[in-house]
Formats: structure tokens, sequence, C-alpha cells
């Protein structure tokens, strides 16, 4: 079993210690958004899960990545618990790359791989869409 340490530093302000061993600051009440809420830092994991399965699965599939962007945007339910109800998760990538293989890693990912999104599609719709830009 993993545990999380949540400690009360005042106000609606918190320092989490993750099971390993980084800590980070939240801040619940939005008003005065000195750190990042909860509920942003869930949208946050979902951009960081599914953008480390499509760094790994485009380098295995030998696909020349040079950048890449996840923006994750998101409705939450009007009434508590005010979930994740409908998600949008956009790609912008660049790099000699097959679309095929874009549209393949993200489909793993979203399907298969990246545990923060099967979370969440339990409660909210989930879309995908990427961009292949220019190379620089």
């Amino acid at each position: 079993m993993q545990t999380a340490l949540i400690k009360w530093i005042g106000e609606e302000q918190f320092v989490a210690d993750s099971p390993s061993g980084h800590a980070i600051t939240l801040d619940s009440d939005r008003s005065s958004n000195k750190a990042p809420g909860p509920m942003e830092l869930v949208l946050m994991a979902l951009g960081a899960c599914t953008a480390t399965d499509i760094v790994i699965i485009l380098k295995k599939k030998r696909q020349k990545l040079e950048a890449l962007e996840v923006i994750c945007s998101g409705e939450r339910a009007a009434e508590p618990p005010s979930v994740w109800t409908k998600l949008e998760v956009v790609y912008r990538l660049q790099g000699k790359l097959d679309e095929e293989a874009v549209k393949r890693a993200i489909e793993l990912s979203e399907k298969k791989y990246c545990s923060v999104s099967a979370m969440l599609q339990k409660t909210a719709s989930l879309t995908w869409r990427y961009e292949i830009l220019p190379r620089s």
C-alpha cells in the first residue's frame, strides 16, 4: 500500500508528501490562489500520465519526437462533489513522426496504459485530439 501524508499549514493550505518522498504545496482557496488546488493536480496528473505514455510508445516505435505539449481542459459538476465531468486532451507534437504511429500511441495511452484517464473516465467523458506541428 502506498501512503501520502497531507499536513495543514494554515488557512486552506497544505503540504502533501508523496509516497516517493516528494513534497508539493496545495491551496484549496481559489481566491488566495497561492498554490494549485487538488482538482487542478488531477488535471495535471492526467496530462503527465498520458504524456509519459506517448514519449515511451513513440520511442519504442522509433519515432523522432522533438517536442510534446499536452493540454488538458475540463468542466466540473455544478454541485458537490464537483467531479470532472467533461475532459479534453490535446497533444501538440513536433518531430519526424508518422501520423499512424501518433494515433496508435494516443489510442494505447487512452485505452490501455494511462491509469489516471482510466480512473477519470468513470465520471467524465474524455476526448482526445492531436496536432503534428511543423518541425522547427
